[in-house]
């Protein structure tokens, strides 16, 4: 797939966002004041910024509104209802706190459930997709949740936490990989089911159906190198996961804080662009490209 800067930002900063509101909502830390005015507003830039991201990857972005009636078969109209009702529930319960010093507890118990609600029916959105075996598992989910997780405690302060989920999102990404090297050979689809002339015999690519390049090459048949995609796992882990985990476990300064953040942030970025430009849509198999 065309890993599109647009989805990245969104997947990944989305992601951080409703994390912190998960761990603000269940009192983590456990702030009033302009110190939780702090809090809820790096949690809302992330997670809207993040959301308004992903209207610059529709063609007709106006019509975004629309996604809103479609909850009864689209994960993405899941996706923005349970959006909202996490950025209500959270700003009602970020009130409180500010304003009022006051902990309206199942507020924020709601809005963390939201929260968490957000960011698995995002990784829905890709989890559904047959065409895309190396999402369709269910350990998609549970990387867009681990990592969530991992960010949202890393950002909340809370290092005895952040140290145990980070460890889980690295495995759960490793096993991810692992897996969805496998996937596409796994799902029974080649060029053969592909082209729907298996019955004949064996089929082989012979020519490119076409001369030029066209829309499904350029969104759906993106391909990456084995060697740049094993150095950006690499990359991906040692920031995400490795050199955060060796942060905190050095003794606490807010700028190794800091730096443990932004280094998560950027390993999560590298991840999530190889989680689409590695995604083989069976696409790719009509014209000879896998």
């Amino acid at each position: 797939m065309h890993p599109a800067p647009s989805v990245i930002f969104f997947t990944t900063f989305s992601g951080l966002g409703f994390g912190l509101l998960f761990f603000l909502g269940l009192g983590f830390p456990g702030v009033t004041g302009w110190t939780a005015f702090a809090f809820f507003a790096i949690a809302y830039l992330m997670a809207v910024g993040g959301l308004m991201a992903s209207t610059f990857h529709l063609g007709r972005p106006e019509r975004a509104i629309k996604a809103f009636t479609q909850w009864r078969s689209s994960w993405l109209s899941r996706e923005a209802w349970c959006a909202v009702g996490a950025l209500v529930l959270m700003g009602l319960y970020g009130l409180g706190l500010v304003f009022f010093d006051a902990r309206w507890t199942v507020l924020g118990l709601l809005g963390a459930l939201f929260s968490m609600a957000t960011v698995f029916t995002t990784s829905m959105i890709y989890t559904q997709l047959k065409t895309i075996p190396r999402w369709n598992m269910k350990l998609t989910p549970v990387k867009f949740l681990s990592l969530s997780l991992a960010g949202g405690a890393l950002l909340a302060g809370q290092v005895s936490i952040a140290l145990v989920l980070l460890v889980i999102a690295g495995l759960v990404q490793l096993y991810t990989w692992v897996e969805g090297d496998k996937a596409l050979n796994a799902s029974g689809t080649n060029m053969a089911t592909a082209t729907g002339l298996g019955n004949i015999g064996h089929v082989r690519a012979f020519e490119p159906p076409h001369t030029g390049t066209n829309y499904l090459l350029k969104e759906f048949v993106h391909v990456i190198g084995r060697k740049h995609s094993q150095k950006l796992r690499v990359i991906a882990l040692g920031l995400m996961t490795i050199a955060p985990i060796i942060l905190l476990a050095l003794p606490f300064s807010h700028v190794l804080g800091v730096l443990a953040i932004l280094s998560h942030i950027a390993g999560v970025l590298t991840a999530r662009w190889l989680f689409f430009a590695e995604a083989e849509h069976v696409v790719g198999l009509y014209y000879g490209k896998r």
